[in-house]
């Protein structure tokens, strides 16, 4: 039912009205809604002044969020999808975010292109399922294809400060984390952020928690308002907190 509302909506507005009118919806919404309570707890842990990366920003709403909640901070907002960049941009304009700086540009290990697909599922496009192509993503690969530009973040000169700190990563990529990380090891290394990120119960999240325990971070997830280390047998959460050892000890 809700494909076919979406599927109405999109005829009816056009597929960018849609997504900018869905922004402005879920911009209200998401305070309330209790998936999403790990983000603001995230939100919550950065300091006032610093500079955020939102990597795989998507439409904006997390952008804006950061924005609002830190206007003493840069937020530098990566989303490779021009249409999902499109919206972002309205929205930081509409709001007068002017401490937001979008880069239309993936994030992985390496400087290269790369492919990536917004799926469509019963004609309706899913701007949120976009994902890069790649082995490790069995499903919903059929739909709108783009190739973009990727930048290994390590190398990207825009994120490596000589006066300002990153003292907070978000990353949303759709099961393309690892290569994210594989490509910002150092930079991770040099400011030392609070991580915030969605895992998939899979290898791959074996591989991101091993990686940044291997350059000082502990995994942590939120249970009932409480960060409590991660316990691969207990726990079956989705978004994940890491944290620098030397500030959890």
């Amino acid at each position: 039912m809700k494909t076919f509302i979406k599927y109405i909506l999109q005829k009816i507005l056009g597929l960018k009205n849609y997504l900018y009118i869905f922004a402005l919806f879920v911009i209200v919404k998401i305070r309330w809604d209790k998936k999403e309570k790990d983000f603001f707890y995230f939100l919550n842990l950065l300091p006032e002044e610093g500079v955020i990366l939102d990597l795989g920003a998507n439409i904006g709403v997390t952008s804006y969020h950061l924005a609002k909640a830190r206007p003493k901070s840069k937020v530098l907002s990566f989303e490779p999808l021009s249409i999902n960049m499109d919206i972002l941009k309205k929205l930081k304009n509409k709001f007068r975010l002017n401490n937001i700086k979008e880069y239309p540009l993936a994030v992985g290990n390496e400087n290269a292109t790369l492919k990536m697909v917004m799926p469509v599922i019963n004609k309706v496009p899913m701007h949120g399922l976009s994902h890069a192509l790649h082995r490790d993503i069995k499903e919903n690969n059929s739909g709108m294809m783009f190739e973009v530009p990727m930048v290994r973040l390590d190398d990207f000169k825009e994120v490596n400060f000589e006066n300002d700190r990153i003292t907070g990563i978000k990353i949303d990529v759709e099961n393309f984390e690892y290569f994210v990380l594989q490509g910002a090891k150092n930079l991770i290394k040099k400011y030392q952020p609070v991580i915030y990120c969605e895992l998939w119960e899979n290898e791959s999240r074996g591989k991101c928690i091993s990686l940044l325990n291997d350059i000082g971070y502990s995994a942590f997830i939120l249970h009932k308002k409480e960060l409590l280390p991660f316990n691969e047998k207990t726990n079956h959460k989705h978004n994940f907190f890491f944290l620098q050892n030397q500030i959890t000890n």
